[in-house]
């Protein structure tokens, strides 16, 4: 019977043989991806020609310049009211209802299409045309909804 292993003799590498493990890891790497490496090299030459290269190569060395720049443009009142803007109409569409977003766009262009097709065709609105618009139920639904927002923003206002 074979006497048991009671130690393991690890093989220490040379940094020399560390780096020729690489340098063949990377050679194999090169070998695998070379259309990929073609193509990489045709955009970084083609970015080079066009000076794209040189403007970031720029930009790099001119980070802090660059930085104080935007920092500047960004701490502006503008910039500022713009950011809050936007950040309150964020807020106000969160709190609405997607489906009454959806019930209340879909129902403006069919508005629109109405209005546009009706605005062309020459005939002039009179007084009794308009008493007689408020009777119909389209109309009168359109106006009611507009009078109950006016007094729920009334009713916001308020606050």
């Amino acid at each position: 019977m074979a006497s048991p292993i009671t130690q393991i003799k690890r093989k220490e590498w040379t940094t020399e043989e560390i780096r020729q493990q690489k340098l063949y890891e990377l050679e194999t790497l090169i070998a695998e991806q070379d259309q990929a490496l073609n193509k990489l090299l045709a955009i970084t030459g083609d970015l080079d020609d066009a000076g794209v290269l040189d403007a970031i190569l720029a930009m790099v060395k001119a980070k802090e310049g660059i930085a104080e720049v935007v920092m500047g443009q960004a701490t502006r009142v503008p910039v500022t009211n713009l950011i809050n803007n936007m950040m309150g109409a964020a807020a106000a569409l969160t709190a609405i209802d997607p489906a009454s977003t959806e019930k209340l766009a879909s129902s403006m262009v069919k508005g629109l299409n109405e209005a546009e097709s009706q605005n062309h065709n020459g005939k002039k609105l009179g007084v009794f045309q308009m008493v007689r618009a408020f009777r119909d139920p389209d109309v009168n639904r359109a106006i009611k909804f507009g009078l109950n927002f006016l007094k729920g923003m009334g009713k916001g206002l308020d606050k």
